[in-house]
């Protein structure tokens, strides 16, 4: 089973239980007091916090989730199962001016909805903006497969809005400020190479190697070639070593030669396109640019008359 992020959705929710907590009492309001517009007799003990039943069509989900797609089968599995035995944990919502504001459980309103319910077992709570949107991450983050961008587009999110630091985020979340860090960083990718990871054809562990490539054709080469090839995350970081002159044994006959240099420069001066040497003088490869069919048979002219 994959590992979440950081800490599980309890012990964040009773950090930002204590931080309410604190906050009321400071303003001096009175939890108790506080209408929710539910029944008292509709509700229920929970660890977390009362349970209340509470209409559907009172609840909407939160616009700023995370995640935007939702598999339609795992949604109809879910529905046939509450149907069969019904909704085994209560989702958490937020009290609004207009109703209730989704914090977490959208997976399991939506199933619900799709069930015929007409009333879901809900925890009200009354966090700010800022806990809502981190706890929304944190959700999903614990519970659900999001691609790596769509975690990087979240953190980013959180730190813009909130104003506030990677190591910050760290904190919060319970993990290293590096991890935030490399999350972060997929961002500055081509949106070719982003579209592709979205789309699963590049690993999380191949994406944090290809950050190191700033050259966009290079960049999109490797890309391309990882999807193609199947490249391994180790096979392509050793790529990316020979292009970056990063080979850690710093033997010169690693290197390519100055004649292998002038090689390159004066075909790529020929050939009017770029050409990329990967490897060195004893062995490797050179891979020649093209954009267009007639680009293509310009390099084919060249070459062979």
């Amino acid at each position: 089973m994959k590992r979440g992020l950081g800490k599980g959705l309890e012990e964040l929710l009773a950090i930002y239980d204590t931080e309410e907590k604190n906050s009321r009492e400071k303003e001096n309001l009175n939890i108790e007091n506080q209408s929710y517009n539910v029944a008292e007799n509709n509700k229920s003990g929970s660890a977390k916090g009362d349970v209340y039943k509470i209409k559907l069509s009172e609840i909407y989900p939160n616009p700023n989730q995370p995640r935007k797609n939702f598999d339609q089968e795992s949604l109809e599995e879910l529905a046939e199962s509450i149907r069969v035995h019904g909704l085994i944990q209560p989702i958490i919502v937020n009290k609004m001016d207009d109703g209730y504001l989704i914090i977490a459980g959208e997976r399991r309103y939506r199933a619900c909805k799709l069930a015929g319910l007409t009333e879901i077992d809900a925890i009200v709570k009354n966090y700010t903006s800022r806990q809502i949107a981190e706890i929304s991450i944190i959700e999903n983050l614990q519970r659900e497969d999001l691609n790596p961008i769509e975690i990087a587009k979240s953190l980013q999110k959180l730190m813009q809005e909130y104003n506030i630091t990677q190591d910050q985020v760290a904190a919060r979340i319970g993990k290293n400020r590096s991890t935030i860090a490399n999350y972060v960083r997929l961002l500055t990718l081509y949106p070719e190479v982003i579209d592709m990871i979205e789309k699963g054809k590049i690993s999380h562990g191949h994406a944090k190697c290809l950050v190191a490539v700033t050259d966009y054709p290079t960049q999109l080469m490797l890309a391309k070639k990882i999807a193609q090839n199947k490249l391994t995350v180790r096979a392509l970081e050793k790529e990316i070593d020979l292009l970056l002159g990063k080979n850690k044994s710093k033997k010169p006959s690693l290197l390519p030669s100055q004649e292998l240099t002038m090689f390159i420069n004066e075909l790529q001066r020929k050939l009017g396109t770029k050409v990329t040497l990967l490897g060195n003088d004893k062995k490797g490869r050179i891979y020649i640019d093209y954009y267009s069919q007639d680009d293509l048979d310009r390099i084919y002219d060249v070459i062979l008359k």
